[in-house]
């Protein structure tokens, strides 16, 4: 895949290989508005929103598919696909290492400014997945998958009306040192699936 038409949200240290881009997640950073939540015990998210994000705009109806891999080292670490509309408006798929100490398909979507946080199914024993994002007019749905072919729905979700999207990798390390993100083969298809909740 071409990169010439993306650009950054909080630039960061990158590396483009043939099938592969490698993205630095630095220490404390993230995408997620917490608001004023409080807990007496656990970690909660912070409110952050300087994450390296590496990103191109996208008009109509698409599929995203791309293997993600890092070394889930501390708490919300994550190889994660995002979507936006504007600061206040976007949606992320992760594979992450949760506050439960799993590795697990995790989704976000944040509107006018206020994030959720689901945790979907546990992916033990390996340290990679294949995750998906899907548009069809407001509609948008994330998936994930444990060998490229067989995916599985964590996330089906509206945003506001718009023409075009941003579209893209972040790399993010809310509550630790921060490391390597691995993202390969990439691939941006301008199409309609036929079953959002599918993703075919």
């Amino acid at each position: 895949m071409m990169f010439d038409n993306f650009n950054w949200i909080n630039e960061g240290e990158i590396k483009i290989e043939e099938n592969k881009v490698v993205i630095k997640a630095p220490a404390l950073t993230d995408f997620f508005c917490g608001g004023s939540t409080t807990s007496e015990e656990g970690i909660l998210p912070e409110s952050l929103c300087n994450a390296p994000y590496f990103y191109t705009e996208v008009k109509g109806d698409f599929v995203l598919n791309v293997k993600v891999s890092h070394d889930f080292k501390e708490t919300y670490d994550s190889a994660s696909v995002m979507i936006m509309q504007d600061m206040e408006n976007w949606a992320k798929c992760c594979f992450e290492l949760t506050d439960f100490g799993t590795h697990a398909a995790v989704s976000v979507v944040t509107k006018n400014g206020e994030s959720d946080d689901a945790n979907g199914c546990d992916i033990e024993g390996q340290n990679f997945a294949y995750l998906r994002v899907c548009r069809v007019g407001r509609a948008f749905s994330f998936h994930y998958s444990l060998d490229g072919e067989h995916f599985h729905m964590t996330r089906y979700f509206l945003m506001r009306d718009a023409e075009s999207v941003k579209v893209g990798l972040l790399a993010q390390a809310p509550t630790g040192q921060g490391g390597d993100r691995i993202y390969e083969n990439l691939s941006m298809e301008s199409k309609t699936v036929k079953n959002i909740r599918a993703g075919e």
